[in-house]
C-alpha cells in the first residue's frame, strides 16, 4: 500500500513532489483544493497525504482538511508543508494529528526521509494492531464430522468476496468464530474486526455506540462503525436491534456513510458487514419486529452454524482443545480424557453448545484431581456420585424405577441405542460395531423398540 495523495494549489509543486515520489516507486494522486482532496479521500483513502496549509480558491485550508480526514481516517499519516510556516502553525498541525511539518522551499532529501518514516510507522502500526487482534481473538475451526466439513466449505467460498454474510444457528454454536474465520482469511485481515453486541447495548444508547458523537466539551468520539473502517463489523444477535436503529443501519449499508450524534459532517466508512442471530428472523419480519429491507441486505449469503449435538463426532476433539487452551491460558493442570468420559460427552445434551462444553471442561479441570484423567463423575455436576467411588454403579432416574423390569429394560435399550447412534453421527455400522451387534441385528432391535427411520434422522440433528 503506497498510494500518496498530494494536495497543493501550486501545479509545479504538485508535479515536482509527484515526480520525486514516482521515481522512488510510490503511486500518486493530485488535488489542487479541498473539494478535490476530499473527493479523492472519500473515493479511496490513500496510504498517506502530503498537504499544503494555504490553498487558494478552496473552501477549507490545510488544517481543516487535516481535522476532517483524521476524524474519518485516523490511520492516514499526513505531512504538512507550507511556505508561510511558523512555530504556532506547526504546533497546531501536530496537535491535530499531523505526522510532521516541513517548510517551503523544502529540501528534497528531508522530504523523502519524512515520507519514508511516516509510511514505515503507519505500516508497523497496522501490523502491530493486526497481531494484537489475532493474538486476542484468533479463530480456530476444529472438527472432522461431515456437517463441520460442509460448514468450512461454505466459509471458504465467502472469504474472498465482500458480500454480506448472515450466520444463523443456536446460541453458543460458534457463529462469531465462523465470522472471524472468514475475516482472517479475507483481504480485510489487516483491518479491524469490530464486534457489536446488539443484545447488550441499551436501546437509547445504540446510535451513540454505533455512530459515535460530537460535542463541544468532549470533541469527536468515534463509534464502533467508524472503528471498523477498512475491516469488518460483526453485528451479533441483530434481531435485538431497535427498530429505529434498524432504519439507520439500513441507510449506512446503502450509502456507506453516516453522521455522528450531535455532528453535521458525513463520515464515510469502508467495511464489510457480517451479522448473526439465534432467532428466526423470518418470524420477526412477519411480526413487524424486523425490517424486511434490512433482512434482505444483511442476508445476501446465509450460512447456518450447526449446534454441537449435530456434530457429536467432534466433541472429543473440541474437549481436548479446551483442555490445552485452559492449561496454556489459565495454568490449570493438564488432564487427559478417559474413554468413558469421551463417550459420555458425546451422549450428553448440549443446549448451550460449544460454550457449554468449554464450561464443563473448565469445571472438571478446576474441581477434579490434578494429573488424573477426566472421568465421567467429573462431568456430572448434578447427578449423585457413589460415596464408594464405584464407577460401575448406575444411578437410575425416578421415572425408570417406577416401571416393571420389561418396560424399564426396553426404555433403557431404546435411549441407549439412540444415544450411541447420535454419538457416531448417525452411522449405523459404527454404532453396531461399538455396541457389539451385527448391523442387521441392530436394525431388527431398533425396529422392535419402535425406532423408525424418521426417529433415526432426528437423532442426527
Amino acid at each position: 500500500m503506497s498510494d500518496i495523495l498530494i494536495v497543493d494549489d501550486e501545479r509545479d509543486i504538485r508535479a515536482l513532489i509527484a515526480d520525486i515520489l514516482q521515481d522512488e516507486g510510490y503511486s500518486t494522486r493530485l488535488a489542487a483544493n479541498s473539494d478535490e482532496a476530499m473527493a479523492e479521500v472519500n473515493a479511496n483513502p490513500p496510504a498517506m497525504m502530503v498537504l499544503d496549509i494555504w490553498l487558494k480558491d478552496s473552501k477549507m485550508d490545510g488544517i481543516d482538511i487535516l481535522m476532517t480526514v483524521k476524524r474519518s481516517n485516523p490511520d492516514i499519516p499526513i505531512v504538512i508543508i507550507s511556505g508561510h510556516g511558523n512555530v504556532e502553525i506547526a504546533v497546531a498541525a501536530i496537535k491535530q494529528g499531523a505526522y510532521d511539518f516541513i517548510e517551503k522551499p523544502f529540501n528534497i532529501d528531508k522530504l523523502m526521509v519524512v515520507i519514508s518514516r511516516a509510511m514505515e510507522a503507519s505500516r508497523l502500526r497496522r501490523e502491530n494492531q493486526s497481531l494484537k487482534r489475532r493474538e486476542m481473538n484468533s479463530s480456530q475451526m476444529l472438527g472432522e464430522s461431515q456437517v463441520f466439513r460442509t460448514l468450512c466449505a461454505n466459509l471458504d467460498k465467502v472469504t474472498q468476496s465482500n458480500a454480506r454474510v448472515m450466520f444463523t444457528g443456536p446460541a453458543g454454536s460458534g457463529k462469531e468464530v465462523a465470522a472471524r474465520y472468514v475475516y482472517e482469511h479475507s483481504e480485510r485481515a489487516s483491518g479491524p474486526f469490530v464486534c457489536v453486541s446488539a443484545a447488550t447495548i441499551e436501546p437509547d444508547r445504540m446510535e451513540e455506540v454505533l455512530f459515535g458523537r460530537e460535542s463541544a466539551e468532549r470533541g469527536v468520539e468515534p463509534g464502533l462503525l467508524e472503528q471498523a473502517h477498512g475491516g469488518v463489523v460483526y453485528l451479533d444477535e441483530v434481531a435485538d436491534m431497535p427498530m429505529g436503529t434498524q432504519s439507520k443501519i439500513l441507510r449506512v449499508l446503502v450509502e456507506q456513510q453516516f453522521t455522528r450524534v450531535g455532528g453535521a459532517d458525513k463520515v464515510r466508512v469502508d467495511m464489510r458487514v457480517m451479522s448473526a442471530t439465534s432467532q428466526d428472523l423470518g418470524v420477526r419480519v412477519r411480526d413487524g419486529l424486523f425490517r424486511q429491507e434490512l433482512f434482505d441486505r444483511l442476508s445476501v449469503v446465509p450460512i447456518r452454524v450447526p449446534g454441537l449435538e449435530e456434530r457429536c463426532e467432534d466433541i472429543p476433539l473440541l474437549a481436548e482443545h479446551f483442555i490445552d487452551e485452559l492449561h496454556r491460558l489459565q495454568g490449570l493442570s493438564r488432564r487427559g480424557l478417559s474413554d468413558g468420559a469421551r463417550a459420555h460427552l458425546q451422549t450428553m445434551r448440549w443446549p448451550g453448545n460449544i460454550r457449554q462444553l468449554r464450561n464443563v471442561i473448565e469445571r472438571a479441570m478446576i474441581l477434579g484431581e490434578a494429573g488424573s484423567p477426566i472421568e465421567i463423575r467429573d462431568l456430572q455436576s448434578e447427578a449423585p456420585v457413589s460415596d464408594s467411588g464405584d464407577t460401575t454403579k448406575v444411578v437410575l432416574s425416578g421415572s425408570l424405577t417406577t416401571l416393571p423390569l420389561r418396560e424399564a429394560r426396553e426404555l433403557f435399550e431404546r435411549e441407549y441405542l439412540l444415544s450411541q447412534i447420535q454419538r457416531f453421527g448417525g452411522n449405523i455400522s459404527r454404532t453396531a460395531s461399538f455396541v457389539g451387534m451385527e448391523r442387521s441385528a441392530l436394525h431388527r432391535k431398533l425396529k422392535s423398540l419402535g425406532v423408525s427411520a424418521s426417529k433415526l434422522s432426528e437423532s442426527k440433528v
